[in-house]
């Protein structure tokens, strides 16, 4: 696991360095009081977690957030500001964290074990999750956890993930039994969503909503008749 450091002030830097390397097992692989130059490398390298600071020159910290919440990689984002006023913003942008300065060693260590268990959860989830899926004659071990959605096609399935597609000789009830339903719902009765990836929900016509899923350009209908379980699941 990986993370860089984005925050101008440079004892800052030292102080979150040292905690990281001597309660967790964290790679600290850079270090940023450029918040542009960040955005550079994260681009090219998508580490696994960015500490960030919100009040950085050129481009602020919520402003890059926003950025890195819609890379196809989940990275998560551990804002360290001393600006409470922005706690709500990070909650929009799916930050795993909001930190205040200053903070005490109590707190950092408790945010570096949960991002170390989460990392931990999220590997073995996908290591028993997989899925034998057929392309071009071809079989292909897929991560359950990539996949997007499902979308019906005559007597078949397309399996979609956010670089590429399959084909199965399944109906897509038939497809669905095969999918952990803690992830996955069937939003429609040609559709089934990956909930992970939902990043917006819109109303639309007749009570019901479109979804838009991470690195997806397609919106996906939500039915009338599985509207209300679909509003249980999320919340709404």
């Amino acid at each position: 696991m990986n993370c860089i450091i984005v925050d101008d002030e440079y004892p800052a830097r030292e102080e979150l360095k040292h905690f990281i390397k001597e309660f967790s097992n964290i790679d600290i692989d850079e270090e940023f009081d450029d918040s542009i130059k960040a955005l550079e490398y994260i681009e090219k390298n998508k580490p696994d977690v960015i500490f960030l600071d919100i009040n950085m020159p050129k481009l602020d910290g919520m402003a890059l957030g926003r950025i890195v919440n819609n890379f196809e990689k989940k990275i998560d984002v551990v804002f360290i500001t001393a600006y409470k006023e922005f706690a709500v913003d990070a909650f929009e942008v799916e930050a795993f964290d909001y930190i205040l300065k200053p903070y005490s060693e109590e707190r950092i260590v408790n945010t570096l074990k949960r991002l170390e268990k989460s990392k931990a959860e999220h590997n073995i989830k996908c290591l028993n999750n997989k899925l034998t899926l057929r392309k071009n004659n071809k079989l292909k071990v897929v991560n359950i956890c990539d996949i997007c959605y499902c979308e019906a096609h005559e007597r078949e399935t397309i399996i979609y993930t956010t670089t590429d597609r399959y084909t199965e000789h399944y109906s897509i009830s038939e497809f669905y039994k095969k999918l952990p339903k803690e992830n996955f719902f069937k939003t429609h009765r040609s559709y089934i969503v990956n909930l992970d990836k939902i990043t917006e929900i819109i109303p639309w016509f007749n009570n019901t909503y479109m979804i838009k899923l991470k690195g997806i350009e397609e919106e996906i209908p939500v039915s009338r008749n599985n509207i209300n379980i679909f509003k249980h699941l999320m919340g709404i």
